[in-house]
């Protein structure tokens, strides 16, 4: 790995690592040597995830450290970033991951959408902006990665709480990279994951075994780390159903409801469904 903010004995702290994509990404920090620290709520599945994590590391148990949070609490994530430098120092890379879907409806109570934008905006909100400035003081290169989805991207139906909340993941994280390229002297940097189909507890809907369709969580951030070394801020992860020009279509036609005014969600419109499709299969004009 060629970013230099993964240099070995650097500082990794991993949010919603109990499972899928942190439990993933913390055990591949770790294998780079790493100290790494997963954050997640308190339980048994934190603690396996601590043990799996500490089997990968090269530099054993003091490397490793799972710290109890609960990322929709701002007192929490102070603690855990009071924690992790109490314990290592200074963090090199911070991967604001945690997320829920319970599903929402736009007229469904307030508990869910609360809930939801709770964990998954507010928790990269203030996981960011609580850890950002002490890792632009220390003055070495270093990383924060925060998680969106294509569906905060091309907003489809069926679950607007989620949707809302990581196109407000995206815009936020596109604010702060802005913010930090335009500090003095700061050597961090901001990127967006946007996974495709991965396969996870998250996604797994009663499903013991992955769909073909999906991704593994370690293919994930495979594509993950090979972007953070080719420098890309928009982390577009394809699957093994939805390639990336497929991909591209999707976000310009969703983009291009506004430029041509049509409906919104016009891919699901019955007057536009047909010409979606055909744009679709169309070969994409090349651009010089």
């Amino acid at each position: 790995m060629n970013h230099p903010a993964f240099a070995s004995n650097h500082v990794a702290v991993v949010t919603g690592a109990a499972s899928g994509i942190g439990l993933a990404a913390a055990r591949r920090f770790a294998g780079l040597g790493m100290n790494v620290v997963l954050a997640d709520l308190p339980g048994e599945r934190l603690d396996k995830a601590a043990e799996q994590t500490v089997a990968i590391s090269p530099h054993g148990p003091g490397s490793v450290a799972a710290i109890a949070t609960d990322v929709s609490d701002i007192s929490s994530l102070k603690a855990l970033e009071a924690g992790v430098i109490a314990r290592f120092g200074r963090v090199h890379v911070l991967m604001n991951n945690a997320g829920i879907q319970p599903g929402s409806a736009i007229l469904s109570g307030n508990d869910t959408w609360e809930k939801v934008f709770a964990v998954n905006l507010w928790g990269v909100i203030n996981g960011s902006r609580i850890f950002a400035p002490a890792m632009i003081a220390h003055g070495q290169t270093g990383l924060i990665i925060n998680t969106g989805s294509k569906q905060g991207i091309t907003t489809p139906p069926g679950d607007p709480a989620y949707n809302v909340a990581k196109a407000g993941v995206k815009a936020f994280t596109e604010a702060l990279q802005h913010e930090l390229r335009n500090t003095a002297d700061c050597k961090i940097s901001a990127h967006l994951l946007i996974p495709g189909f991965v396969y996870t507890g998250l996604t797994a809907n009663g499903r013991t075994e992955k769909p073909d369709a999906a991704w593994t969580s370690q293919e994930t951030v495979d594509f993950m780390m090979q972007s953070l070394e080719n420098g890309d801020f928009y982390i577009l992860c394809p699957d093994n159903d939805v390639d990336r020009a497929t991909d591209e279509k999707r976000i310009l036609w969703a983009a291009g409801d506004i430029v041509e005014n049509r409906p919104p969600l016009s891919r699901w419109h019955p007057d536009h469904a047909d010409t979606f499709k055909a744009f679709l299969i169309k070969a994409r004009p090349k651009i010089d």
